[in-house]
């Protein structure tokens, strides 16, 4: 067999989110990729329920689109519903969801994987990641069937699969998914290496036949009329009409009996499962445990695919015995008759602390080695899929000898997922909300591509189209924004439409963008009304209007103006490096408890030190002082970013054995 079959520039093991965002990325970007996966077919696989987005989560599926992820493309391709949620808040924190058929999208993913020129999948398992004799540089992985890939860049995307072993009552089994096998070996290897592993679990819900439900008991929930697609490359989605509708039904006292009786079976209440769970996902003997003065729940009864009865009961989820299970579903008004495909289940498996990563998700331990997605504690396809893509992209700039891309947390939710499990860590699954983003209102899901696009398109990661689509709507909010403040109309034109939505009427003539300010004004229905929509608005690209994004801007100018000057704040912190060899326990005059967590982060500058639970203010008055003292001067207030190395347009840079060839 030819040598070069088995050395390549990136390798990428795991095919899930994370894996295939970061193969997409490595391969999209120009390296020669290899994604190692147990079993093709699985590449792209919804484990859980099969939707996209929500609170939080659609704004990060919305950013790695505007990179240049695949996600969004597979997701509009693939759903079935389309959403916005919490359209009754402020935008910042308006999310997109869709629901999806689980097949397609697994087919969608592994297309839009299989037309990537440089990207080579194998079906194999990894067992072993290999380093030099040192232990500190990474040279590849050996895989079940005994052959060496060599790499000088590696991805690590295991998900649930890493010493997986699923429950169901008092019945547990290893597996990564169910019918699948976990995966051995990789844990055992990393600890030879120097890292701390712990265990977390999550848990999934029956499945149902959608026949054997009466939805006619059941509450609607049909398709948003207003909801936009994922990828900033879709304009249009099926109409509302074509869409499948989701249902709402309750747990009730009868349920809540029957789940009881298996209590004394359950692996989490018996202590066959102790690892730590999401909170915000709990199972539903969790919650009638948690909140017993509750005698419903609320339950989603998701369709799974328009080529499949099979339904997906969310809220569920469940690792009671199976007999258990079944009796209490059968509680449920409409599930009176259902018949359980299979039943709900528990799964634990390893995760690796993520303060042994830095933030460009390359281990600080050993050379080459990136972690990406539940191997860092965080649960979730967005969450998991957001480090995939920034690990190919940064195992890429390794390769090119650039700076790696560091999100910042004014810059994407991206950044502040990454920032958040290095400086903060995590001891229970990590998932996204917007209330942890301190600027989300700069972090809208709608300008995530005037966010971040351009950045995608400097890496050779997004394409030129996405680039010029981007830099139309810039266009056109630009010149729609300078017509409206030059535009003024009547009493006569918008008094009645004013009235009718409860705000004040006109004395006389008033700038239309001034009018957009006011928070009950609709700007396109405005603009309508008073008969001049064609003649000011020059059209944006994408679902949302140019007048509805300057609404925005509008309405919530204040709040941006001093997040703006928050941001400012928090950059000048971060613009104080602090040396790699920083000896936080030499120093007497912080507290100890700062000297231990900031000796097991390690931020590269005091912005991320500031944010490490348990370190004060005062700890960072006198760290600035120190780093003073010692010479140590702020980094300049552009991004720090080697762009002369970023290469572009998806440019191949041939990644030689011995060195990176640079291009740009």
């Amino acid at each position: 067999m030819h040598q070069d079959y088995f050395e390549h520039d990136v390798i990428v093991v795991g095919g899930g989110h994370s894996g295939s965002e970061a193969a997409a990325a490595a391969a999209n970007m120009g390296a020669d990729t290899l994604l190692i996966t147990m079993k093709l077919a699985d590449i792209g696989q919804m484990s859980c329920n099969p939707a996209i987005g929500g609170i939080g989560k659609g704004h990060i599926a919305r950013e790695i689109d505007a990179l240049g992820g695949i996600m969004g493309k597979a997701t509009d391709r693939a759903g079935i519903q389309f959403r916005m949620l919490n359209k009754s808040k402020g935008p910042a924190v308006w999310g997109p969801r869709a629901q999806c058929g689980r097949r397609a999208y697994a087919r969608a993913i592994r297309q839009e994987l299989e037309a990537i020129d440089n990207l080579k999948m194998r079906s194999d398992m990894v067992k072993e990641i290999r380093t030099d004799d040192a232990g500190e540089t990474v040279t590849g992985v050996r895989t079940n069937l005994g052959k060496e890939f060599r790499a000088p860049c590696v991805v690590l995307t295991t998900g649930t699969f890493s010493n997986g072993v699923i429950h169901v009552g008092e019945q547990n089994f290893g597996g990564g998914r169910i019918g699948e096998s976990a995966s051995h070996g990789i844990t055992g290897c990393l600890h030879d290496l120097g890292f701390e592993s712990g265990r977390l679990k999550t848990g999934t819900p029956p499945r149902v036949d959608g026949r054997s439900i009466d939805y006619s008991v059941m509450e609607k929930q049909p398709a948003d009329p207003d909801a936009t697609a994922f990828s900033f490359l879709t304009d249009d989605l099926p109409p509302v009409s074509e869409q499948l509708s989701c249902w709402l039904t309750d747990t009730t006292p009868e349920t809540h009996e029957v789940l009881r009786t298996g209590f004394d079976r359950s692996p989490m209440f018996t202590g066959a499962l102790e690892a730590d769970g999401p909170r915000y996902c709990p199972s539903i003997e969790d919650k009638i445990d948690r909140f017993s003065e509750k005698d419903h729940h609320q339950l989603f009864i998701e369709p799974e695919g328009r080529d499949t009865t099979e339904v997906y009961v969310n809220g569920f989820s469940s690792s009671l015995p199976e007999e258990v299970q079944f009796e209490a579903l059968r509680t449920i008004p409409g599930m009176e008759e259902a018949h359980m495909h299979r039943p709900g289940y528990a799964i634990e498996y390893d995760f690796f602390p993520p303060y042994q990563i830095q933030h460009s998700l390359e281990t600080k331990f050993v050379d080459g080695l990136f972690f990406a997605g539940q191997i860092n504690g965080t649960t979730g396809y967005e969450e998991a899929a957001a480090q995939g893509i920034m690990a190919g992209i940064n195992a890429v700039q390794k390769l090119r000898g650039a700076d790696p891309v560091v999100l910042k947390r004014s810059e994407a939710y991206i950044g502040v997922l990454i920032d958040d499990l290095v400086a903060k860590g995590t001891d229970e699954p990590y998932r996204m909300f917007t209330s942890r983003a301190e600027h989300r209102i700069l972090l809208r899901q709608d300008n995530a591509d005037l966010r971040l696009t351009e950045l995608g398109h400097t890496l050779g990661l997004a394409s030129k189209e996405r680039l010029e689509r981007t830099q139309e709507k810039a266009r056109a909010i630009d010149v729609t924004r300078e017509t409206l403040a030059g535009t003024t109309v009547s009493p006569q034109q918008v008094d009645d439409y004013l009235e009718s939505v409860g705000t004040s009427t006109l004395d006389q003539p008033r700038p239309v963008i001034e009018l957009c300010k006011r928070p009950e004004v609709d700007s396109e229905a405005l603009l309508r009304h008073a008969g001049i929509y064609d003649e000011v608005v020059t059209e944006a690209p994408g679902m949302l209007s140019a007048p509805r994004l300057i609404e925005i801007d509008l309405k919530y100018e204040g709040y941006i103006d001093r997040q703006k000057q928050m941001v400012e704040e928090m950059e000048e912190k971060e613009r104080w490096p602090i040396p790699d060899d920083f000896d936080y326990h030499a120093l007497d005059n912080i507290s100890i408890e700062a000297r231990q967590k900031l000796s097991k982060v390690e931020p590269d500058n005091l912005g991320q030190a500031s944010r490490v639970p348990g370190v004060r203010a005062s700890d960072i008055s006198v760290l600035m002082v120190l780093l003073k003292n010692e010479g140590v001067e702020p980094l300049p207030k552009e991004r720090d970013l080697n762009l002369d190395a970023m290469g572009g347009d998806g440019q191949s840079f041939g990644v030689s054995r011995e060195t990176a060839v640079e291009v740009g």
